[in-house]
């Protein structure tokens, strides 16, 4: 599934953390290479801790798979 900016901005407009951190997940998903779905990566797990969402946990050790973050 693509993400457009438009789903992320009006996401971002009302506030939809929920949403931001799937549309955040699904455009690293889509992204061409590791850096671009790293940025999305890093953007979706700082969401799901404000949010407190159980998926922080997944999108951490993404970015602990991709040298992005330290393990614990």
């Amino acid at each position: 599934m693509s993400v457009s900016d438009d789903d992320l901005l009006a996401a971002h407009a009302c506030g939809d953390t929920g949403a931001l951190i799937t549309l955040y997940t699904q455009a690293a998903e889509a992204a061409a290479d590791v850096d671009t779905a790293c940025f999305f990566l890093t953007h979706a797990h700082v969401f799901a801790l404000e949010r407190g969402d159980a998926r922080a946990a997944d999108l951490r050790a993404r970015l602990v798979a991709h040298g992005r973050e330290t393990p614990l």
